[in-house]
């Protein structure tokens, strides 16, 4: 059961610095530099997987540095990141799975963080409190599809 997240007064936003990766998804923007340096620490907390690439959507497209995506090292795992319940969106490694297509490879390693493990990462408490709101309404939207499918009448026999 997903649960709905409660907003914390004392939030401390990720600190910035210059050299520091920022994924912005919208307003929500999630230092990637500090999450890396987080999950190495707690490599157990992150276990690697094998994703589909097909599974992944592809986003960025012509934005991509194609340099980047030519150098990109595949045996890095992705980042997915758990935007909504259940959906995980690619939080960084969007070089890696460009490359991965165009390369015919059919899985890439990856590594889940799920809600409320990445909130710590994001850069404001305006994008915070904008996230806790947006997964609790995700929420509240899934308990009203259950109850709706809970309560269709099923034909007796």
């Amino acid at each position: 059961m997903t649960i709905k997240l409660k907003l914390d007064k004392n939030f401390q936003p990720s600190p910035v610095a210059e050299s520091d990766e920022i994924y912005p998804n919208g307003i929500f923007h999630f230092n990637i530099t500090r999450l890396l340096a987080f999950i190495e620490m707690h490599p157990e907390d992150f276990p690697l997987e094998h994703i589909p690439v097909a599974d992944i959507p592809s986003y960025a497209g012509a934005s991509l540095n194609e340099a980047t995506v030519c150098s990109a090292d595949l045996s890095r795992p992705v980042l997915l990141a758990e935007i909504a319940p259940a959906r995980y969106n690619l939080i960084d490694g969007h070089h890696r799975v460009a490359k991965a297509r165009r390369n015919g490879v059919p899985t890439v390693h990856a590594r889940r963080i799920s809600c409320p493990r990445h909130l710590p990462f994001l850069t404001t408490t305006e994008a915070y409190e904008k996230y806790v709101e947006y997964w609790n309404s995700k929420v509240k939207e899934m308990r009203v599809v259950r109850r709706r499918s809970s309560t269709v009448s099923r034909p007796t026999f």
